[in-house]
């Protein structure tokens, strides 16, 4: 993708076996305000969960690891980069990274329970651009994602995902996943010019994310930059149209 920032992943999904082109939108739990597109994505390759673009909707910067040729690794991973550890074995990746001609990921920095379309999505437009390029159709099969935290009982579907087009890692076929949340799916799909809906909101939920810690509200802001050894911006560097 041209005139967006780098980190290279050493470690992809190998190679895709074919199907219809989609992508899957999905939510880092993390702060946009206080971590950078380039910290999550240095983040994500340390733990061999590169996706192929890590974007911050609200700083408007977007940083690649892997070409879109190649699977990415982030579905069926931990979804919020609290929960990376090194204790995921590295080869163990969901099988649905490698289903479809393209399967793009794209991790967004923002919290599942507080919608990204809610808010200014600087970028967005070279992000559905590029997507385009690739024939990749602006449609949900699925429909909308499920409000936080409903998305982690909400099924896959394989006919509708046999489709292609756009998903939330909710909607994803064999996973448990609560992301992306209740986003606006048409000014998603729009390009952010459409006027943004007031997000689904709904009674907060204490959800324990290991046994044996402590349960938060779902609404509750966390801040993620201690699990950062650091958040720099970085200078971004235009790239060749190589995935």
């Amino acid at each position: 993708m041209a005139g967006v920032g780098r980190v290279r992943g050493g470690m992809d999904g190998g190679p895709l076996r074919g199907g219809a082109p989609r992508v899957v939108w999905q939510t880092l739990g993390a702060d946009p305000r206080t971590v950078s597109a380039r910290s999550a994505a240095q983040r994500l390759e340390q733990h061999a969960r590169a996706c192929h673009l890590v974007w911050n909707p609200l700083q408007g910067e977007i940083v690649q690891l892997i070409p879109i040729l190649r699977a990415g690794r982030s579905l069926g991973r931990p979804e919020e980069l609290s929960q990376t550890t090194d204790e995921t074995p590295a080869d163990e990746v969901a099988g649905v990274n490698t289903e479809g001609r393209i399967c793009a990921q794209i991790c967004v920095v923002a919290f599942a329970d507080d919608p990204f379309t809610s808010r200014p999505m600087t970028g967005l437009q070279q992000i559905l651009d590029w997507l385009d390029s690739w024939g990749i159709a602006r449609r949900w099969p699925a429909g909308p994602p499920a409000p936080f935290p409903h998305g982690l009982t909400t099924p896959g579907h394989r006919r509708l995902w046999a489709q292609g087009g756009y998903f939330g890692a909710s909607q994803v076929p064999g996973l448990t996943v609560a992301g992306p949340g209740a986003i606006d799916i048409e000014r998603l799909t729009a390009g952010g010019d459409q006027p943004g809906r007031a997000p689904a909101r709904t009674t907060p939920v204490p959800v324990p994310s290991e046994p044996g810690q402590r349960t938060r509200p779902a609404a509750e802001i966390r801040d993620l930059d201690g699990y950062f050894d650091h958040d720099e911006a970085g200078a971004t560097g235009a790239l060749s149209r190589v995935g």
